[in-house]
């Protein structure tokens, strides 16, 4: 049974544009949830480990480079934004690269971003567990990562709402900490009080070496970090299928984004570079934690392993969320096992979750076994499949907005400004830092780890087509007949 069916039988009559198919869900996301979910979307580890690494390759320079993949993220997000108002479902990244692109796409395109988050979850949970060693070192690293591990699962079993209040909460921690380092860092600069004011300055960000001190290569080098740290702003588009409102939601949540991002980013390291010399920061250490120790604030360590805690948590209670309704999306299509298919009593899909949280649960097992570096490696996978997710996203709307052109799709009611032309500037973006990661030693395997992954769904794929000879034209058939239903304009 495909998606088209199962909204079918619920009762969906989908005929126009920016309709909510009923999957079954629950649409107990409500605008409050949704936004937050989209806020905590753009803030994780990243921003708060990873860019410690980033200022020391390129200075003052990586400002430059977070507001230039921030403008491509936003063309994607109103890439998605568009499908989403044309057709919002849970499964919306491989829904529209399976209607778009094809079977095969979509089978890819699912399962990859399913990929991405259960590695995504692994590394999450080893991180949060290293973070509670913090305060508490006597505790052995696999106890607290399963008790983490159990908490969030039964969590998302419960329902959706409790899931969305959740990641409210852990929003709510990133964002208040992110406002506070940026209130008291412009109180340093302009006030002058605390052990940094007599050396901190805007000056700071252009008087080292200029902006770009080790030259504008070594700041692109840094773009495939930088759009890491983007990686789950797409979240909001998994939400869809039980947002309460998403014609009125989701636009609100993507329009915000480039404030978030100026605010978030943007804002937040230029304020740091301006309390701490640029050249101050080393990698592996966090630019917010030499920040703090700078000013002279105590428990600054502290606060920001918290804060760090919360990202760490938070990206793992996505995972959860969307491996569930991403394998349920597969099932649907007869992709997956068709088990992986059903609701809980809850509206839930726990039987998907389940799976996913059991492959989570390998990987902190994995990490006793593993080296560091091995692990690291894993954790690259998460790039590669953003990426791919993100073309998709771009080439299904570049495809839908020749279908609406061509009269044979209805137009959304939320469309991407400069129609196409943002999409394939965000394609090209995206294979410059595929470029990027491949003439890099240290992230190029995550380039052949993605090689590797798409062999076997190739290998999966045929295997499903000898079984179900007939999967891809039933697919494409039924697209066919929903789209045909549907009025034109």
């Amino acid at each position: 049974m495909t998606s088209t069916q199962v909204g079918k039988n619920l009762g969906d009559d989908n005929g126009a544009s920016g309709a909510a198919p009923e999957e079954g869900y629950e649409r107990g996301l409500g605008s409050r949830q949704v936004q937050m979910i989209a806020i905590g979307g753009a803030i994780g580890v990243g921003l708060f480990l990873g860019a410690g690494a980033n200022i020391a390759k390129a200075g003052p320079s990586l400002i430059l480079m977070y507001a230039l993949a921030g403008v491509i993220v936003f063309f994607i997000m109103r890439a998605l934004g568009e499908l989403l108002l044309y057709r919002p479902v849970s499964g919306s990244f491989s829904e529209y690269a399976r209607e778009f692109l094809g079977p095969f796409f979509g089978f890819v395109t699912g399962w990859t971003y399913w990929l991405m988050w259960v590695v995504t979850g692994m590394a999450e949970l080893t991180a949060a567990a290293i973070y509670v060693n913090f305060w508490f070192p006597s505790i052995p690293q696999w106890v607290t990562a399963l008790v983490f591990l159990v908490v969030l699962y039964v969590a998302n079993l419960i329902s959706v709402k409790l899931f969305g209040e959740i990641e409210f909460w852990f929003s709510m921690v990133k964002v208040t900490a992110l406002v506070g380092m940026i209130v008291i860092g412009l109180g340093v600069v302009t006030l002058g009080f605390s052990q940094a004011g007599d050396t901190a300055a805007v000056s700071n960000i252009w008087s080292h070496d200029g902006i770009f001190p080790n030259g504008i290569g070594s700041s692109l080098m840094t773009l495939q970090g930088v759009m890491f740290a983007y990686l789950a702003v797409e979240l909001v588009g998994v939400t869809a299928g039980e947002s309460e409102n998403p014609e009125k939601t989701l636009p609100k949540a993507i329009n915000t984004l480039p404030w978030r991002i100026i605010v978030f980013y943007v804002g937040a390291l230029s304020v740091i570079l301006m309390v701490v010399k640029w050249t101050e920061f080393q990698p592996g250490v966090s630019p917010f934690v030499a920040a703090f120790a700078k000013i002279g604030i105590p428990a600054g360590a502290a606060i920001i392993n918290f804060v760090v805690l919360t990202a760490a948590l938070s990206s793992c209670n996505s995972g959860m969320y969307s491996t569930g309704r991403m394998l349920r999306d597969l099932a649907a299509n007869s992709e997956a096992p068709k088990v992986l298919g059903k609701l809980s009593s809850t509206k839930t899909p726990a039987l998907g979750i389940t799976v996913s949280v059991v492959l989570m649960g390998i990987g902190v097992v994995l990490n006793y076994v593993v080296p560091e570096k091995a692990f690291a490696y894993v954790t690259s996978v998460a790039t590669a499949a953003g990426i791919w997710t993100w073309l998709m996203i771009l080439v299904s709307h570049i495809l839908y907005r020749r279908a609406v052109v061509a009269g044979r799709l209805p137009a959304s009611s939320f469309p991407a400004p400069g129609g196409t032309v943002c999409s394939w500037i965000a394609v090209a973006f995206l294979l410059l830092v595929t470029g990027l990661i491949a003439i890099d030693p240290e992230s190029r395997i995550s380039l052949y780890v993605g090689a590797g992954w798409a062999v076997c769904l190739a290998v999966g794929w045929a295997i499903l087509k000898s079984r179900n000879p007939h999967i891809a034209a039933k697919v494409n058939q039924d697209k066919q007949l929903e789209t045909a239903g549907r009025p034109r304009g």
